[in-house]
């Protein structure tokens, strides 16, 4: 009997080193929690700080957040000044020196990608407005194909001990991304120069993959309230060039789509997942696209 509760002792001692093995991974946003998810499996414990539900520009530096943050070994987020109103906030009352900006804990997935809409200049009269780019470069799978390699690297380099578990997965996730993609690219010919409305800024990563053409927007400048004044101006622009499909993300306030949908004959109003989470078919990334794309098949006739 002694030598059998020695026994249980010796695991149960053990099982506190084990999981302090796994890494503890804080991801900004849904779309890199996933990827994470993909490419550590078992060897990452994931904390996604804001939910398909939730806008990321905007979000409180909560108590619980920055406990998190404070235990993090990696910190995964899009970067390009996306989370600049909170994830500052959060680290520095988290006061971990091994994830700020500049270190291998932090890992930025906007330095990898090409980004779309660079300000010539900044005027923040022009609403609320990116000066390194629109940051939502999640919504071309592409660009989470050239993050990946990046982040499993880095996922080595902070876990040396996994390398080679890591590399495995990223070829594993590689092979199935690119088959993904030549079929998302199939299904999807036939939304090439399809016109649409979006309500904010959000979608330019969306439109340059698919060759959406974006004839307007809800909100008169990034950030700013659609406007009675404005929708009336859209309208008239509607009549001119009409649109197929008025899109939103889920925490975009859906009255003026829902509006000017019952304004236009055949404009569909979608509710786009835009990331990981923001539908039932969104469960992980693969499920992102595949969603998405159908959903816009959805609004042609």
């Amino acid at each position: 009997m002694t030598q059998y509760l020695l026994s249980v002792l010796f695991v149960l001692l053990l099982l506190p080193l084990n999981a302090a093995a796994d890494l503890r991974v804080f991801s900004c946003e849904p779309e890199w929690g996933a990827l994470v998810t993909e490419l550590a499996g078992d060897h990452a414990r994931v904390f996604t700080a804001t939910t398909a539900q939730q806008d990321p520009h905007y979000i409180q530096a909560r108590p619980s957040l920055i406990a998190r943050m404070r235990r993090a070994d990696l910190v995964v987020c899009t970067g390009a000044e996306l989370e600049i109103g909170w994830l500052p906030v959060l680290m520095a009352r988290g006061g971990n020196p091994g994830v700020k900006p500049g270190t291998d804990g932090y890992f930025e997935a906007a330095a990898f990608v090409p980004m779309l809409e660079v300000p010539q200049r900044l005027d923040r009269a022009e609403g609320d407005v990116h000066p390194n780019g629109n940051p939502h470069i999640q919504l071309d799978p592409r660009n989470i194909a050239r993050i990946a390699p990046a982040l499993s690297e880095r996922l080595a380099k902070i876990d040396p001990e996994n390398a080679a578990d890591y590399r495995k997965r990223l070829e594993d996730f590689s092979q199935r991304w690119q088959s993904a993609l030549q079929r998302w690219d199939t299904e999807a010919a036939s939304l090439k120069g399809m016109p649409i409305v979006v309500h904010h800024k959000s979608w330019a990563y969306l439109n340059q993959w698919l060759g959406l053409k974006e004839i307007g927007t809800l909100e008169p400048k990034p950030g700013v309230p659609p406007s009675s004044s404005h929708l009336a101006e859209l309208l008239e622009t509607l009549k001119a060039t009409p649109a197929k499909a008025v899109i939103r993300a889920p925490y975009q306030d859906p009255r003026a789509s829902e509006w000017l949908s019952k304004q236009v004959p055949g404009l569909v109003m979608i509710e786009m997942p835009f990331t990981v989470g923001g539908n039932a078919q969104a469960t992980d990334l693969f499920g992102l696209f595949d969603s998405s794309i159908a959903l816009l098949k959805g609004a042609q006739p």
